[in-house]
């Protein structure tokens, strides 16, 4: 199985700002989201991470036993001089020319189609392994939708239609013939008990 984990919430998904390549840490309530996945995911044969510290922070309270792996493919998307600001930063012309074409480099940043051709080759790569055992990446909404898409066999354009919660996990089984996605912010023990602040 390849499993997808986002990272839990960081201070600036709690204020709701694009947050790309800035690296701040996980809130409280980001490190009680990630111990609660470890009580729901199995334990990774391998356990992969972006570079960023909401992600190795994440990683490494999963409570796995084994070493976290960094892997460059799986950062955020580069959202140029977007980054830190909130989404009403962009007027309706940038957003239709970001929406439109997946080409379409913000501020300077990263295109998704670029974000896409990365995870894709760093899901190609996991591909083998998962089909035999149980392959953890803790990564970001835009790579994570980009291996979405990578696993669907479509277009990065099917990001705009994806939402996806801090701390889900999504789950893709690469043991067939195609990669077949089995589930999408899953957040399990998360709706357990109290873990989480009402």
């Amino acid at each position: 199985m390849l499993t997808l984990v986002r990272h839990g919430q960081s201070a600036a998904n709690a204020r709701g700002v694009m947050c790309g390549r800035s690296d701040p840490p996980l809130t409280e309530t980001g490190r009680r989201q990630a111990r609660a996945l470890a009580t729901g995911l199995p334990r990774p044969t391998r356990l992969v991470s972006s570079p960023l510290a909401r992600a190795r922070e994440t990683a490494v309270l999963l409570g796995a036993d084994v070493p976290v792996e960094i892997d460059a493919r799986w950062t955020e998307m580069d959202y140029g001089a977007l980054d830190g600001q909130p989404m009403s930063a962009l007027d309706g012309d940038a957003w239709r020319a970001w929406r439109s074409d997946p080409d379409h480099v913000p501020a300077g940043g990263e295109s998704l189609a670029a974000v896409r051709a990365r995870v894709a080759a760093a899901c190609a790569e996991l591909a083998a392994e998962a089909a035999a055992g149980e392959v953890v990446v803790v990564s970001h909404v835009s790579p994570i939708k980009a291996a979405i898409s990578w696993a669907l066999g479509v277009g990065i354009d099917i990001a705009w239609r994806m939402y996806l919660v801090d701390a889900a996990v999504c789950r893709v089984d690469t043991s067939g013939s195609v990669p077949l996605l089995l589930a999408v912010n899953d957040e399990g023990p998360l709706h357990a008990g109290s873990v989480l602040p009402a």
